[in-house]
């Protein structure tokens, strides 16, 4: 299949390319600078142009790209740049997807679980209402703006991502360090609930996506079997072989990162992926501990 992804820099779009070009898909980049090779498509979400009919014949798109939504204190600038560069570019997309004369018979998305708000322990399937805080205002009108190219005819699937577990850079990355040393532990309470997944998962997720048309609108591409926080930092230290019981304080947590600290690690989602599962999807890393000795390559008894 011809496939052009979107976000092919960052952390799940790096990875997404060369595995689908192992699996005998066609890959074009859609990028930010002057297309430079035919396997490039130039776009500029923030002038709102797009090469539209460098798009016609391809069978799949995948949209990953956003703002960092990690990186930096969320100013009001930095606010507006994370939600125009998820809402702006989808729209431009969807446009450019409802004027071809061969649309996709598939768009796959990015969204994530932040739809869903600080939620407690309730267990969050797909019907499940959104939140009301900034990144869940965000991912409704993130998947909203998708909702043109399905006007169009074309099957639509939005990824809402958890916690994606990778060495190669995300919030696991960050994370070694002060648990190498000693220094790690759950945030605040602890009893907040993490909803994670591999990068490998994350990968797999998008190709069942691709491979089932029966699989359209919001997916929750998670693990299932998500974590309190104080159990991930047990488990992290026991892949690790180090103390895991120094809590960073959410006061602290809250001066460190301000609004940023409520919404990424202070919040609690507990998601079941109900539609992966249904639809048949076998993960690779569906339990924690296990998954983290692999990543790390370590031997977990």
């Amino acid at each position: 299949m011809k496939v052009a992804v979107s976000g092919s820099s960052g952390l799940v779009g790096s990875a997404l390319v060369p595995h689908l070009t192992a699996g005998g898909h066609q890959v074009a980049r859609i990028v930010r600078s002057r297309a430079a090779s035919p396997g490039e498509i130039a776009w500029n979400p923030e002038a709102g142009t797009i090469d539209s009919a460098a798009l016609e014949g391809f069978g799949a798109i995948i949209h990953l790209a956003g703002e960092s939504i990690a990186h930096g204190r969320w100013t009001e600038a930095k606010k507006n740049r994370i939600r125009d560069s998820r809402v702006g570019s989808t729209r431009l997309l969807t446009a450019a997807i409802a004027g071809l004369s061969r649309p996709p018979q598939v768009l796959v998305c990015a969204s994530a679980i932040g739809y869903y708000g600080d939620r407690g322990d309730e267990l969050l399937k797909e019907d499940s209402p959104p939140g009301d805080d900034f990144l869940a205002g965000v991912c409704r009108a993130w998947e909203e703006a998708a909702e043109a190219a399905a006007r169009r005819g074309v099957r639509v699937v939005q990824h809402r991502f958890g916690m994606i577990l990778s060495t190669a850079g995300g919030a696991l990355d960050k994370m070694l360090l002060p648990y190498r040393l000693g220094a790690g532990g759950p945030i605040g309470t602890g009893r907040q609930y993490v909803s994670w997944i591999t990068l490998d998962d994350a990968l797999g997720a998008i190709g069942h996506a691709l491979a089932t048309v029966t699989l359209r609108g919001p997916v929750n591409t998670v693990s299932p079997h998500p974590v309190t926080s104080r159990e991930f930092a047990r488990a992290l230290g026991r892949v690790l072989h180090r103390p895991a019981i120094l809590p960073l304080p959410a006061f602290a947590a809250r001066l460190m990162f301000g609004e940023m600290a409520d919404a990424l690690l202070l919040s609690s989602q507990r998601v079941d992926p109900a539609r992966l599962l249904s639809s048949g999807y076998l993960f690779l890393h569906p339990d924690l501990e296990p998954a983290l000795g692999h990543l790390l390559g370590r031997t977990v008894s």
